[in-house]
C-alpha cells in the first residue's frame, strides 16, 4: 500500500482551507462517454464553473466527480471544472480572488469567516457529520471520549480552533494532554497508552492494514461536535447577483452524490485519473465508512435530502463554539449561511 494516507490527514492541520494551482483538473466537457446529453442554461449555453475540493481527490469527494463523469453537471446547464486540492494554497482566497466559483468548505471556517468579515457563503453541506476521529488502542480501556480524559492525545496545531475547545468544555480534556501530532503513526504504534486524532476513512484503515489490528475510533460527530463538513461555500456576490448558478450548481452536486453513493465507479474512475495514488481498496473504504456512519445520509438529509442544513443545527453549533470561547457571543452567525438552496426533499433530487 502505497504512503499516501499521512497525507490526507493533513486536511485537518489545513482545516479544509488548501487547494493547489496546477494540480489535476477533471472538467464536465472531457468527453468521458457516460456523459449525457445536456440541457442549455437559460441564455442556451453552457455556464463554466470552478469547483475546489480540500485535499487530494477520494472517496469523499467522489459525488462531484461523479457529477462530471455521468453528465448531471451537463444535464443542469453547467461546464464544471473540478480543481483538486492541495497543501499550498489557501482555498478562501481563491474563492474571495475569484480563482474559483465554488468551494469544499467547513461549518467552523465559515463562522470564522463572518467574524474577519469575509464575505463568503455556505449553501449546502454534503456532509451531516465531521469524519474528525480521535483513535486509540484496543484492550487498554477506553471506549468513549470519557475514558481518555487524562490521558495524552496527538493532536494538530487546528485542533486548538476547532474540536479540542469542544472537548475541554463538554469532557473535561486539558491542554497537558495535548502531544503534537506530526502525521506520522509512529508515536501512536509505539505507545498503547496514547490515542491521537484522524480523519474516519484515513489513519484507522492504514493502522489495520500497516499494523495489523483495529484501533478503537470515536467520531466527535456522534458525541455532540456538529460542524456541517464537506460543505459548498461560495461568495455573497454570487448568490446575490446569480442564484440560478447557484441552485443548479447544488442540485447537480446533490444528485452526483445519490448517484456516487448507488454506483461509485464513474466517479471513482476520475478519482484515480485525478490522483493515481488512489488506490480501488481505499475508494471502497472510504465509500463503506461514509455509509456505516451516516457522514452523508442522516439527521435532516434523511427526509430533506443530501446537502441539508437547518438553522437550529447551525445555532447549536455556534453556541457551542461560543461557549468555548472560539467565537464572540455576539457574532451573527447567520451570516454564513442560506438555506435558499437545499432541502427540496428527497424526490427532488431522485426525480
Amino acid at each position: 500500500m502505497q504512503d499516501f494516507t499521512p497525507s490526507l490527514s493533513r486536511r485537518k492541520l489545513l482545516k479544509y482551507g488548501a487547494i493547489a494551482l496546477g494540480t489535476s483538473i477533471v472538467t464536465a466537457c472531457n468527453g468521458n462517454p457516460t456523459a449525457t446529453n445536456s440541457s442549455p442554461s437559460p441564455n442556451g449555453s453552457l455556464d463554466r464553473v470552478t469547483y475546489g475540493t480540500n485535499w487530494y481527490a477520494q472517496a469523499e469527494h467522489g459525488g462531484f466527480y461523479q457529477a462530471v463523469a455521468t453528465g448531471i453537471y451537463r444535464d443542469h446547464g453547467l461546464d464544471v471544472t473540478i480543481r483538486m486540492g492541495g497543501p499550498q494554497v489557501n482555498g478562501t482566497q481563491l474563492l474571495m480572488g475569484g480563482a474559483v466559483d465554488f468551494f469544499m468548505g467547513y461549518g467552523s471556517d465559515a463562522l470564522k469567516a463572518i467574524q474577519e468579515n469575509i464575505p463568503k457563503v455556505t449553501v449546502a453541506a454534503i456532509f451531516q457529520k465531521d469524519p474528525q476521529v480521535l483513535i486509540a488502542h484496543p484492550d487498554v480501556g477506553v471506549s468513549s471520549l470519557e475514558d481518555l480524559r487524562g490521558k495524552p492525545i496527538l493532536v494538530s496545531a487546528a485542533a486548538n480552533t476547532t474540536y479540542w475547545p469542544f472537548l475541554q468544555a463538554e469532557f473535561g480534556f486539558t491542554d497537558d494532554q495535548k502531544r503534537p501530532y506530526n502525521f506520522n503513526l509512529g508515536p501512536f504504534l509505539a505507545d498503547k497508552g496514547v490515542a491521537q486524532q484522524g480523519y474516519l476513512s484515513s489513519e484507522p484503515y492504514k493502522i489495520q492494514k500497516e499494523a495489523g489490528f483495529e484501533p478503537v475510533v470515536i467520531l466527535l460527530a456522534d458525541q455532540g461536535y456538529t460542524p456541517y463538513s464537506t460543505t459548498i461555500e461560495t461568495r455573497q456576490e454570487v448568490v446575490a447577483n446569480n442564484p440560478d448558478l447557484v441552485q443548479r450548481f447544488v442540485d447537480a452536486s446533490i444528485k452526483g452524490w445519490y448517484s456516487y453513493l448507488d454506483n461509485p465507479e464513474p466517479g471513482n474512475q476520475l478519482i484515480k485519473q485525478d490522483n493515481p495514488e488512489m488506490t480501488d481498496d481505499v475508494l471502497a473504504n472510504g465509500l463503506a465508512k461514509l455509509k456505516e456512519y451516516g457522514i452523508v445520509l442522516s439527521g435532516e438529509a434523511q427526509s430533506q435530502g443530501i446537502g441539508a442544513m437547518t438553522d437550529e443545527r447551525w445555532q447549536s453549533f455556534f453556541d457551542i463554539m461560543a461557549q468555548a470561547g472560539v467565537l464572540p457571543q455576539n457574532l451573527d452567525y447567520r451570516q454564513a449561511y442560506t438555506l435558499q438552496f437545499v432541502n427540496k426533499g428527497v424526490d427532488y433530487y431522485k426525480s
